[in-house]
């Protein structure tokens, strides 16, 4: 009886230990991941394994996982623009790894590899680029310079093995004098423009006033040359006018008497 829990021992411990063995000889591949093999005999191996599961030699190899999925990395960085103003500016990058390169990388940069290279090459071509706007430029022709920045950059990052999917500018700002040197521009310019305004309007006025007087001066002179003309009778045809016009008005009033030629009062008073 001893001598079978004895057997079933010694078979408990070799199951273990194989079960033991083939786990740590086992590895997972995840989706969106690759897996670049570290022998402890050949150095890193050129070959680039894919999802799924693998084997591999226990305590002689190790699989080191690169997510291969494009990731997000906001860079901030302070230059100078060509007439040397500070500029603050924040690429928004989307990245990820050429997967032929894996091994390469691996060797060169290691797992944090995008912390090693993004920050260098963006603040690089970042001053490069921006050193040729002036600070109003960048402003007026931003989307030129997104484009040349996303133009060197890409050529940049494949030197290191990297893909930029996506490269956008979500964030510029000046310094504090050209801030507000902007600020006294648009606060002149609209100076200006109140000023041109008051100049036209007074303009304006002055032509009213003149064609006005035009026409008093010429209504006067047709006055002047009909009087000519007419003489006295057209005095008298306004006289007459201007008589039948307040007599009109009198008849309409209620509280008019009329008074007999030569009688100053309602009652006739003895001599």
């Amino acid at each position: 009886m001893a001598r079978l829990f004895n057997n079933l021992g010694k078979l408990g411990l070799a199951l273990a230990v194989t079960g033991g063995v083939v786990q740590s000889a086992l590895y997972n591949v995840d989706g969106g991941q690759r897996a670049v093999i570290f022998d402890r005999l050949q150095g890193v191996r050129e070959e680039v394994v894919g999802e799924g599961t693998h084997f591999l030699i226990p305590w002689i190899q190790k699989p080191i996982i690169f997510d291969i999925r494009s990731r997000p990395r906001s860079v901030p960085t302070v230059t100078g623009s060509k007439d040397l103003q500070n500029v603050s500016i924040t690429l928004r990058i989307l990245f990820r790894p050429q997967v032929p390169a894996l091994p390469k990388i691996y060797t060169n940069l290691g797992i944090d590899y995008d912390e090693r290279v993004l920050p260098s090459i963006t603040a690089e071509v970042l001053k490069a680029v921006v050193a040729q706007f002036d600070a109003s430029d960048l402003i007026t022709q931003r989307e030129l310079v997104s484009t040349r920045v996303s133009e060197e950059l890409t050529d940049r990052a494949l030197q290191f093995g990297l893909i930029l999917d996506d490269i956008s500018l979500t964030h510029l700002t000046f310094g504090q004098e050209f801030t507000e040197a902007v600020e006294a521009k648009q606060v002149a310019q609209q100076e200006a423009e109140r000023a041109r305004y008051l100049v036209e309007k007074a303009e304006q006025t002055k032509k009213a006033a003149v064609i006005s007087a035009e026409g008093e001066s010429k209504a006067a002179e047709l006055l002047a040359s009909a009087f000519g003309k007419a003489g006295e009778g057209l005095v008298e045809l306004r006289k007459l006018e201007a008589a039948e016009d307040i007599a009109y008005q009198l008849s309409r009033s209620r509280n008019i008497v009329y008074l007999p030629q030569g009688q100053q009062t309602l009652l006739s008073l003895p001599q």
